[in-house]
């Protein structure tokens, strides 16, 4: 079937109430993001099977930038044709954007308060529950054979113990996979594809599908970069070239191609540029934002919407400071997420026709498999800063180990975070409710002046 502009495969105003409601569950980074998806789509409503979402999100884990919400393109467009993608794209992000720019003018207004304290102490262990919660599901439906353990267990130690860049671990997981299918092909022994869960209700050839073609490439591609500097040429050609909006749009957009292995692998480069180069901001103010970042719904690379409103917010020209970092951080975040819709719409109908490449699918295996690591690895990596106050840092060699000071454990933190895990293991508690125990846990604690919140 070729695809239209309205080819729904669900209703669309049914779509859309999805979407908004996965919108207000992606906290945890991508890790619970996929998670959040998976439990909707996959689970629940089984409107993709396990397979499909697996294929989908392997090709959105090779792309730069966050691939939890190019997954959401993805299926939206699966579901709904191209307005799908925008609906779904677009709502995976809106919740951020609003609660980050809130939280910026809190920061800037009145500092750290207590209150907004203690519902982010609450919030960031229950993430911790949700990213873990993420990890074995995934982990019993893609790891169906003991081999596959293998590129899992390797792509944690890789990126947790060693700092191995995160598309190395992806190319040589999908090394691992083809060469294991060689393998199998001349033994006749060979690991299991990852479990489909239980069929979908909607089959795989109802889903939406595009016809490749240069004309259709040359169409997206057009628009599409169009959309994407049209707003930069704006407020150059109105704040000039050297203004603090111009810069801002042409870093960030930059940032946007080159952020392989999400947020976490270019937020040292920002950081650097934003702090050093730039002056934007402080150091402080960066890790503070990095904070606010993890605690709110939508992708951690939203942290540069909060870079953009306090650089403009110190320099803002002739606008107003207020009006200044809302115009900054609205831009900003605009030329970070054009690109994902760029790449889906692009890329989809390819990789569409290449789902029955056994040596492509073969790869995948190997892929899907060591996302499973470098999901555990990312919910390592939340845990050590949610539940503890510092980390340290242990090099050798290739070695670079980035460990908790035990010393330093967050005991209010710790709590909240078994309770969390209980209520979603042990009674199959909603996200959104966990979410909301966690908060009041941790507002509780907050107001009390318990220690270590």
């Amino acid at each position: 079937m070729t695809g239209t502009l309205h080819d729904d495969v669900v209703p669309l105003r049914r779509a859309v109430k999805v979407w908004f409601l996965i919108s207000l569950q992606t906290f945890g980074g991508p890790a619970g993001q996929i998670a959040v998806m998976q439990r909707h789509l996959v689970d629940d409503r089984r409107w993709i099977g396990q397979k499909r979402f697996l294929h989908a999100l392997n090709y959105c884990m090779l792309l730069p930038g966050p691939e939890a919400q190019q997954l959401a393109i993805y299926i939206g467009w699966l579901l709904n044709g191209l307005r799908g993608g925008l609906i779904a794209g677009t709502l995976f992000v809106i919740p951020g954007v609003v609660a980050l720019l809130g939280l910026s003018i809190v920061y800037v207004a009145f500092g750290d308060t207590t209150v907004v304290t203690g519902i982010f102490a609450g919030l960031a262990p229950a993430v911790v529950a949700i990213v873990a919660q993420a990890v074995w599901r995934v982990g019993n439906r893609a790891l169906t054979d003991r081999v596959l353990l293998g590129p899992a267990v390797a792509a944690f130690v890789a990126l947790a113990a060693f700092a191995v860049p995160f598309p190395v671990v992806i190319l040589v997981a999908g090394g691992i996979g083809w060469a294991l299918r060689r393998r199998a092909a001349r033994t006749g022994d060979g690991p299991a594809a990852p479990d489909d869960g239980p069929p979908p209700l909607i089959s795989d050839d109802a889903l939406h599908q595009d016809r490749p073609s240069k004309r259709r490439a040359s169409t997206i591609l057009g628009a599409g970069l169009v959309v994407w500097f049209l707003p930069i040429a704006a407020v150059a050609a109105l704040t000039g070239g050297n203004s603090v909006y111009t810069q801002q749009g042409l870093f960030f957009s930059g940032t946007a191609v080159v952020t392989f292995g999400g947020a976490y692998a270019v937020l040292a480069f920002v950081a650097q540029r934003a702090v050093e180069h730039y002056g934007w901001l402080s150091a402080g103010d960066m890790v503070r934002g990095l904070a606010l970042a993890e605690s709110t719904p939508g992708p951690l690379i939203m942290v540069v919407q909060f870079v953009a409103f306090l650089g403009a917010y110190h320099d803002p020209g002739p606008l107003n400071p207020w009006t200044a970092g809302v115009v900054a951080s609205l831009l900003t975040t605009w030329v970070t997420f054009v690109p994902c819709f760029l790449f889906i719409l692009l890329g989809a109908p390819y990789v569409e026709r290449l789902r029955g490449n056994q040596s492509l699918s073969a790869a995948l295996t190997g892929i899907t498999a060591a996302v499973v690591g470098v999901i555990a690895q990312l919910g390592l990596y939340f845990a050590v800063h949610a539940l503890f106050e510092r980390t340290r840092t242990v090099t050798g060699g290739p070695l670079h180990l980035q460990l908790p000071d035990f010393a330093s454990v967050r005991p209010i933190p710790v709590v909240i975070a078994v309770i969390a895990a209980a209520l979603i293991f042990r009674w199959k508690w909603p996200v959104l409710r966990v979410l909301g125990v966690s908060a009041l846990l941790g507002l509780i604690a907050g107001l009390t002046g318990l220690p270590g919140v």
